[in-house]
């Protein structure tokens, strides 16, 4: 696995000549208009990059951008890959690890989600500040790479507080309505039973999806501070519960992100 992640960063290297990232952006479902904040110097389509997955879900583009946003050089992963899609988690996270050997210092995901917090509504924001995995596997499991982490990486703090307190204050000098909870991550691809969103609020959860945990994981095993923020795209409140489609979800994506990307924007720019 070490080698085919070196064999990924040699061949980004190759294209990217010089460029040495700072940050590492992975942009969930219908979330890809961070991307004109950033001033393109490389554009890389996944499917040239050695042992990249390519991304089968609509509205992830798959294609791996270089560039600035101010004066901070950032890797932006348009679009990212699910257990769901039938690969393993191992394939799922790979990018992240390509990431931290290309040398970024700090990691921004986001990610649509459906809400179990009552008080949440559809395209508001949350901040994760905390997650429960409820994924079938993790992404650690097998051999342990010394050379990327320890065997038992720590948890106890798997968002970086100080980026969570930053998030916040910008969210309030800039009048921006954002929640911060607890983020439940499952297989999907379904949406969940009435009476499953009952039991992941019962457990302590505020919104669900079908990523960003097993990101979050390898990059903490990587030591690598972390940031994720979510979408509500949909209500999973059970007495609020609807049928939705992939279009509702967009919208409500669409909708949100102005507010997302000013906020990831900001962090970047003022660290």
């Amino acid at each position: 696995m070490l080698a085919k992640i070196k064999e990924a960063v040699a061949y980004i290297q190759e294209k990217a000549p010089s460029f040495e990232p700072q940050y590492g952006i992975v942009l969930g479902t219908g979330l890809g208009a961070l991307v004109k904040e950033v001033k393109v110097l490389y554009t890389l389509d996944y499917e040239d990059i050695p042992h990249f997955p390519v991304s089968t879900v609509e509205m992830h583009k798959g294609k791996l951008i270089l560039g600035t946003i101010g004066d901070k050089n950032v890797v932006v992963m348009q679009g990212r890959f699910h257990y769901y899609e039938g690969y393993t988690m191992q394939e799922v996270v790979f990018p992240i690890r390509v990431m931290k050997l290309l040398g970024i210092q700090k990691l921004y995901v986001s990610n649509a989600s459906g809400s179990l917090n009552p008080d949440y509504e559809v395209a508001d924001l949350m901040i994760v500040e905390d997650h429960i995995n409820l994924q079938y596997e993790n992404p650690l499991r097998g051999a342990n790479i010394d050379e990327l982490g320890g065997r038992f990486p720590d948890m106890s703090e798997p968002y970086d507080l100080g980026m969570i307190e930053q998030a916040q204050t910008i969210a309030e000098e800039k009048g921006i309505k954002v929640h911060t909870g607890v983020y439940v991550s499952v297989p999907g691809p379904n949406l969940e039973t009435k009476a499953e969103y009952r039991y992941l609020r019962i457990i302590g959860g505020d919104n669900v999806g079908m990523s960003t945990v097993p990101e979050i994981i390898v990059a903490r095993h990587m030591e690598i501070p972390c940031f994720a923020i979510s979408v509500i795209t949909d209500i999973g409140v059970p007495e609020r519960v609807k049928k939705i489609d992939i279009g509702e979800v967009i919208a409500a994506a669409y909708k949100a992100e102005p507010s997302m990307t000013e906020l990831i924007k900001e962090l970047i720019v003022r660290d």
